[in-house]
């Protein structure tokens, strides 16, 4: 049984104030100035930095995470406070291999992409972001050519024990360039949930066009801007996440540089993605299917081509906000132990927004042994391996990756043998018996 805390279907109790007109500098794709705040979530630190035990007293950096919407091209977006090359340096903590229902996507894609392109061993595929090979590992078992491209060196390195062959840097027109001369080009190229985190979109989209073959076909993955705003998924704003993305904007973005996006899929993956398919302007054998056509038109009818559409979403975010805030405090003082599961970037963004430390949240699990031994920053809630839930027996598991609840609420069952319940804090808290 799912418990609801607070009722969606009810009318904002807070009334938005009126947008100041402040600046936030040029939009990162048509250089328009932003003055539209989408929504404010304060000050927050890198949301994947850890922090290690020798750095607990050690002062940490905060940025600002307000987030605009341009009123030219619609593009959501973060400014660059914190340059990429810190983000992504040789202490990167994500690793994609640590989901299980991640590897069974990428699988899944490999097994579609193949047929439907005839890729075979005289093919190339890059992918871009290719972190520990997650994904380059099927096409690799396929015998058919592959190369990572990945600016994190220690998880590229992971990818390149597993045979993976990986240049670690940034992608762009000069990479892009340096492939091609080396014989690289691609007959696809593959880029997931790496269209958000670059900071430069223009350098980024301009090297696709450079590295594609003629015929050859780019596919990017990435979340879906109008399932971030149905489902109040303002946790999966932060820093490294730059843009945020609807398929009419995406699809300007690509046409800039002569790309044309033919085909979209809408994939359940971290709370609703899409999964684009673009070409060059000129292959005219790859037809604009039905599916991208319905999705303009359904992202416009939804007013994603209307700034009055962005106006109400900070509102949301802080009843979102209150709600479990209410639920934490309320457990507390019931005497009832609250702990996460999870050390995911969007967890980080919640809890530095909703002011939780580990007075509320007593400590969260996490998978990764990277992680594990650590403290989230900026909070600075201990993270432990998942074995320590069953030494607590905790009375509520609050899932921070709630984007993998069914994963983890499978992997996590028999917490239910001592009355442990979950938590799920998006779109609205609520409680799952």
């Amino acid at each position: 049984m799912t418990v609801m805390l607070v009722n969606p279907s009810q009318k904002s109790q807070f009334v938005s104030r009126e947008k100041e007109f402040v600046t936030g500098g040029k939009c990162r794709f048509c250089g328009a100035e932003l003055t539209h705040s989408f929504v404010d979530l304060g000050m927050s630190p890198p949301c994947n930095k850890m922090v290690k035990p020798e750095q607990v007293n050690e002062m940490e950096r905060f940025y600002p995470l307000n987030t605009y919407v341009c009123s030219e091209c619609f593009l959501v977006q973060v400014q660059e406070h914190i340059s990429a090359s810190l983000i992504f340096d040789d202490e990167y903590t994500y690793f994609s291999s640590f989901s299980t229902s991640w590897l069974e996507h990428a699988r899944k894609y490999v097994e579609m992409i193949i047929p439907r392109l005839g890729l075979n061993k005289d093919s190339q595929v890059i992918e871009i972001a290719s972190n520990d090979g997650y994904l380059l590992q099927y096409f690799v078992q396929q015998g058919i050519p592959a190369l990572g491209i990945e600016p994190s060196a220690n998880v590229a390195q992971v990818a390149m024990a597993k045979g993976i062959p990986s240049l670690i840097k940034f992608f762009g027109c000069q990479t892009a360039a340096e492939l091609v001369h080396d014989g690289k080009a691609a007959d696809l190229i593959i880029g997931n949930n790496v269209l958000a985190h670059v900071p430069n979109i223009n350098d980024f989209v301009g090297g696709i066009k450079i590295a594609l073959k003629p015929g050859g076909v780019v596919t990017m993955e990435f979340p879906h801007l109008m399932r971030l705003m149905e489902e109040n998924q303002f946790d999966t704003i932060y820093h490294e996440h730059f843009s945020y993305l609807s398929f009419m904007t995406v699809s300007q973005i690509f046409a800039a540089h002569g790309l044309t996006l033919f085909d979209v899929e809408e994939i359940p993956t971290h709370g609703g993605s899409l999964r684009i398919y673009g070409r060059h302007d000129d292959d005219t054998e790859k037809l604009m299917t039905e599916r991208a056509l319905e999705l303009l038109e359904r992202e416009r009818e939804y007013g994603l081509d209307n700034m009055e559409t962005y106006n109400d979403f900070g509102a949301r975010c802080l009843e979102v906000r209150y709600e479990l805030l209410e639920f934490l405090i309320d457990a507390r003082r019931r005497g009832k132990r609250v702990i996460g599961y999870g050390a995911p970037g969007k967890g980080n963004t919640l809890l530095n927004y909703c002011g939780i430390r580990s007075d509320l949240l007593e400590y969260t699990v996490d998978r990764n042994p990277y992680k594990q031994g650590k403290f989230l920053p900026g909070t600075h809630i201990p993270v432990y391996e998942p074995e320590k839930i069953d030494e607590t027996k905790p009375d509520y598991l609050l899932i921070l990756p709630w984007n993998l609840k069914d994963e983890i609420m499978q992997q996590m069952a028999h917490v239910r043998e001592w009355g442990c319940r979950f938590v799920i804090p998006i779109p609205y808290p609520q409680v799952i018996e």
